[in-house]
């Protein structure tokens, strides 16, 4: 049996007693950037104190990739947090899953590995992240990278072939996977071997961080190893606020136990406890708008008004078709046949428990003259939803889809002073109009590739929406009704210009206003990446440690992304 992690519990501060808990670096959060931080700080022989409020890892919810939509939903590895009512989506509010539990949310969720589009990162350089570049960040995507193609061709080339992160594909054995492909080349839309590399436009294999048939979390990946060095602590504890003594952080006070004590740091303190957590502990330590902070009795150290600002997510709906063979993921849908799934991944790692389902994938562009994808396709051969209840009508599959790109801001806010206290969040989703054109070409254009002809042996009738809702008003319905999270919320503490007021953190991540102190999570975002946020926090992490352990960045890249050719005039 693999060895539990053991969550290190330390002689308690008492006054006078001495025993008082430092390291060189005290990080925030054991999650996708703060695993990865913590490791490279390690290997450089650096102490580091790791301080994560959810407990171990271990249990095969978790490390079975095929459980996925397990994790998500326990309280026990998930914070519970939910957006307030959304005024555009009917009053609704929308569950937000952050995990709770050592790993962060690598180890909660869908396992789903994208870099995002090379002109992502040429926007963050141009908002004023300057060395932020798809140039200056692909060498690190690289180095955090072991890159397994399953035989399924790729581009390795762009790829990374000795880093802490596994990368796979799933074995795509069901007819589904390779029909969605097909019609998607059916409908005109190019073909990749594969989006992570040269080009992401197109169908193709989807990648998934799974190695070994297990989940290949920030904590498999970068924690475990780090914590062999020895130089590596983990402290089970709930951050209140960062400690600032005259302009400069010290660490990190936090209740655990019963008691409040300080952790302290000798060089830096890091947060990276997600786009809901780092601005909130930002806002409860004085580093905010001053006029909210002055609303909760909290005294100013730094006013950024940016703090909580531009708060973004995907939104995603769920196109399901009814199956007329007997082929998807709906067989096994009873406690007879996922008991023998469980029984075969507890004994062997292998088999339909090894993987978590996407296997196919898709970006596009929604209309000629975007000139990189602004959608994203998960294709799934079950018709079901996150929360793991199944369609109604049985055999099924879908495609998940939204815009990439939406124009909507939200923010987090504090309830109160208490660090007790869940954030508020308002994403805002949908206060766009350019969201609802958005949405509704993604449901047209999902139906148009379902109607292909290597679709048609598998094809009943449309679950959802329905082949009733046409008319723009009818889809607007279904969107406000059905749209959810997909779970990518990013960009509250957004990298920026020092002297850009909006701006949290300058590109050294370094919190502007205050000495010693950072943020390295998808909080610093500039704005939302093509696709799942798993692997560009990681990245963030992988990038910052190096301005830690103040290293030149790694030499930028000179490989050159395809563009479509005639994007200016062509959608497909």
């Amino acid at each position: 049996m693999r060895a539990v992690l053991r969550i290190l519990d330390p002689p308690r501060n008492h006054e006078g007693s001495g025993s008082e808990m430092k390291a060189e670096f005290v990080i925030v959060g054991a999650g996708s950037a703060g695993c990865a931080m913590a490791y490279r700080l390690a290997m450089a022989g650096r102490k580091v104190i790791v301080i994560e409020h959810g407990g171990t890892d271990m249990g095969p919810f978790i490390q079975m990739p095929a459980a996925l939509s397990y994790p998500m939903n326990m309280k026990r590895y998930d914070w519970g947090y939910k957006s307030e009512p959304e005024p555009h989506l009917g009053g609704r509010e929308l569950v937000c899953p952050r995990g709770k539990v050592i790993g962060g949310s690598s180890s909660i969720n869908g396992m789903v590995y994208v870099r995002g589009h090379s002109m992502d990162f040429d926007h963050w350089e141009e908002a004023g992240a300057q060395g932020w570049s798809f140039a200056d960040v692909l060498p690190y995507f690289r180095r955090m990278e072991t890159w397994h193609d399953g035989g399924h061709g790729g581009d390795a080339t762009w790829r990374g072939t000795n880093g802490p992160m596994h990368v796979s594909r799933g074995p795509r054995e069901n007819p589904l996977f390779d029909a969605f492909v097909q019609a998607g080349k059916q409908a005109g839309y190019q073909v990749t071997d594969d989006y992570n590399g040269q080009q992401q436009e197109g169908f193709g294999p989807m990648e998934q961080t799974v190695w070994g048939g297990r989940r290949w979390s920030a904590a498999n990946a970068y924690l475990r190893p780090a914590q062999k060095t020895g130089n590596v602590q983990i402290v089970r504890a709930l951050a209140r606020r960062i400690v600032i003594e005259e302009g400069r952080a010290t660490g990190v006070e936090v209740s655990r136990g019963g008691r409040i004590e300080v952790i302290s740091a000798e060089r830096e303190v890091v947060l990276a406890a997600s786009s809901l957590n780092s601005p909130k502990l930002l806002m409860l330590s004085g580093i905010g708008p001053a006029a909210h902070l002055a609303e909760h009795g909290i005294e100013v150290v730094a006013d950024r008004p940016g703090v909580g600002q531009n708060l973004q997510d995907h939104l995603e709906l769920y196109i399901q078709m009814a199956a007329s063979q007997p082929i998807t993921l709906y067989k096994h849908w009873n406690l007879l046949s996922k008991a023998v799934i469980g029984a075969q991944w507890l004994l062997t790692k292998r088999g339909m428990g090894a993987s978590n389902q996407f296997e196919s994938a898709a970006f596009i562009r929604s209309q000629a003259g975007v000139p990189y994808p602004d959608i994203q396709y998960h294709f799934l051969p079950i018709a079901v939803r996150y929360d793991g209840q199944a369609a109604a009508e049985g055999h099924g599959f879908q495609a998940h889809t939204g815009p990439m790109r939406s124009a909507s801001r939200g923010a987090v806010t504090l309830r109160s002073s208490d660090p007790q206290a869940d954030p508020v969040i308002r994403f805002n989703y949908m206060s766009e109009a350019s969201d609802w054109e958005d949405f509704r070409r993604c449901i047209r254009l999902t139906r148009e590739i379902f109607g292909q002809e290597a679709f048609k042996p598998f094809v009943k009738h449309e679950i959802q929406p329905g082949a009733a809702l046409q008319s723009d008003d009818e889809l607007d319905g279904f969107i406000r009704e059905h749209a959810e999270s997909a779970y990518h919320p990013c960009g509250t503490c957004r990298m920026g210009r020092a002297d850009d007021p909006q701006a949290v953190v300058d590109p050294q991540a370094r919190v502007i206003g205050v000495e010693g102190l950072r943020v390295a999570d998808s909080s610093i975002f500039p704005r939302i990446t093509n696709g799942n946020l798993n692997a560009p926090s990681i990245m963030v992490g992988e990038k910052v440690s190096d301005m830690l352990l103040g290293l030149d960045p790694l030499a930028r890249a000179n490989d050159a992304p395809w563009q479509h050719p005639n994007w200016q005039i062509a959608q497909r």
